[in-house]
C-alpha cells in the first residue's frame, strides 16, 4: 500500500483530460449519496482537477478523499478549469499499480487505465464507462474484454462494443452521465446573456480533434474568418478540447478571431466540456462529435460539414448526414446557417430517434444505475 494512503473500497481515476470529469463526477457523488459507509479515493494527476472537484465536495461527500496521483503535476498560474498538459499516463499508472491492486473496484473513462487488467493478473474489478455520446473507435486490443463491467449510454453503443467482441453480458446500458452533471455541483454554467450584450441567435462552431471527423484542417481558417464578418449571428468558437494537441497553433487562429459583441473564443476553460455551449446554442455548426449528440439531446438546427476527403463512414459516423443539412462546399456554409432553424423541421424526428439511442436515459437515474453496478462489484 502506497505511503499515507488509506485502504479505499473504490478508486476513480481522473488522470485525463479534463472533458472526464462530467462523464464520472455524478457516478461518485451518486455513490457517496447511495452509500456513505464507503470509502472512496479519487486519484487526480493535476491541480487544476484536483482544485475543481474539491470546491464539489459537501458534508455529503464524508467518505471521498482526494489523493495526489505519483507524477502529479502543479498548475499554479492556471486559470480554473483549464486545459493543461497532463504528465504521461503510462509511468503514472505504472505508479499507481501497488495501490490500485489492493482496491476492490476501480472506474476510469479512459481507455489507457485498461492495459492493467489487460495486461495484469489483478483480482481488481475494473468498470469503464463510457464518456461521449458521439461516433466511438472500435478497440482492436482487448482492452474492453478485461473490464468487469462496461457502462454505455444507450442501445447504440451497446451495438458497436458487442460487434468488436465485447462479452453483451458485461455490458450495461446506463444512460448518460453528463446530463446531470451540472445538477451535482455547486456551480452554474455559462449563461449566454454573460457572453454577448446583444440577443442573436447563437451559432456553436466546435470542430472535432481527430482529422477523419474534422472541418477545421480543410476549413477553419476560412470558416472563422467568416464567421467574425458577419453580424447577423452571436458565435461560439469551442472547438473539441483535444484539437490544440493536434493543431499546436489553433489557439492563436482562434484568438486573433475574438470580437467582443458577437464571437466568444475559448480554447481552455472548463466551459469547453461541461455542457454550456450546447446547452445555450440555437445552431450547431461542425462535425460528428459528441457535442453534437448532446446538442440534439434538446432537438434544434444543425449544419453538418463536409469537406473533400472526409471519412464520414467511420464506425456510426454516416447516421449523423439524417441530423441535419450536410454542406460539400465552404461557399454554401453562409447560406446553410441562414436557412436552417427553417429546414430543421425535416430533421428534428430524426434527431430526437438518433438521441434516444445513443444517450438512452438522460435523467438522474444514469448514475444511480452506475453507482449500483458499483455496489454490485464490492458484493
Amino acid at each position: 500500500m502506497m505511503p499515507g494512503a488509506r485502504r479505499a473500497d473504490v478508486a476513480f481515476l481522473w488522470l485525463g483530460e479534463t472533458l472526464l470529469i462530467p462523464h464520472l463526477w455524478p457516478i461518485v457523488d451518486a455513490l457517496a449519496h447511495r452509500r456513505p459507509d464507503l470509502a472512496i479515493d479519487l486519484w487526480i494527476s493535476t491541480s487544476v482537477h484536483e482544485d475543481l472537484v474539491r470546491g464539489w465536495l459537501t458534508p455529503a461527500h464524508a467518505g471521498v478523499a482526494v489523493r495526489r496521483a505519483p507524477g502529479f503535476q502543479n498548475h499554479a498560474d492556471a486559470q480554473p478549469g483549464e486545459n493543461v498538459r497532463l504528465p504521461w499516463k503510462p509511468l503514472l499508472l505504472a505508479r499507481l499499480v501497488p495501490y490500485l491492486s489492493r482496491v476492490k473496484v476501480v472506474v476510469c473513462a479512459e481507455r489507457t487505465t485498461l492495459w492493467l487488467p489487460r495486461l495484469l493478473p489483478l483480482s481488481t474489478r475494473f468498470i469503464f464507462t463510457m464518456h461521449g455520446g458521439g461516433p466511438i473507435n472500435i478497440d482492436r486490443s482487448g482492452r474492453l474484454k478485461s473490464v468487469w463491467r462496461l457502462l454505455v449510454p444507450g442501445v447504440s453503443h451497446k451495438a458497436i462494443c458487442v460487434a468488436a467482441g465485447a462479452d453483451p453480458d458485461r455490458i450495461v446500458v446506463t444512460g448518460y452521465m453528463k446530463t446531470s452533471f451540472a445538477n451535482t455541483i455547486a456551480r452554474k454554467r455559462m449563461e449566454r446573456s454573460t457572453l454577448f450584450p446583444v440577443e442573436r441567435p447563437i451559432v456553436l462552431y466546435t470542430p472535432h480533434w481527430q482529422r477523419h471527423r474534422s472541418s477545421w484542417w480543410a476549413w477553419g481558417a476560412d470558416l472563422i474568418d467568416m464567421l467574425k464578418a458577419q453580424t447577423a449571428f452571436n458565435v461560439i468558437l469551442a472547438p473539441h478540447q483535444r484539437l490544440f494537441e493536434i493543431d499546436t497553433g489553433a489557439a492563436a487562429a482562434l484568438s486573433a478571431c475574438a470580437e467582443p459583441g458577437h464571437v466568444h473564443v475559448d480554447a481552455d476553460s472548463f466551459a469547453m466540456v461541461d455542457g454550456s455551449y450546447t446547452a445555450m446554442a440555437d445552431i450547431y455548426l461542425g462535425d460528428t462529435s459528441s457535442q453534437l449528440v448532446e446538442f440534439m439531446a434538446r432537438p434544434r438546427p444543425c449544419v453538418l460539414l463536409h469537406p473533400p476527403g472526409m471519412n464520414w463512414q467511420h464506425e456510426d459516423a454516416s447516421a449523423y448526414g439524417s441530423c441535419g443539412q450536410v454542406v460539400t462546399r465552404l461557399s454554401e456554409v453562409a447560406q446553410a446557417l441562414r436557412e436552417a432553424p427553417a429546414k430543421h423541421a425535416a430533421y428534428a424526428d430524426f434527431q430526437s430517434t438518433y438521441v434516444q439511442a445513443a444517450l438512452g436515459d438522460t435523467s438522474a437515474d444514469a448514475p444511480l444505475r452506475a453507482a449500483d453496478v458499483i455496489i454490485d462489484a464490492l458484493a
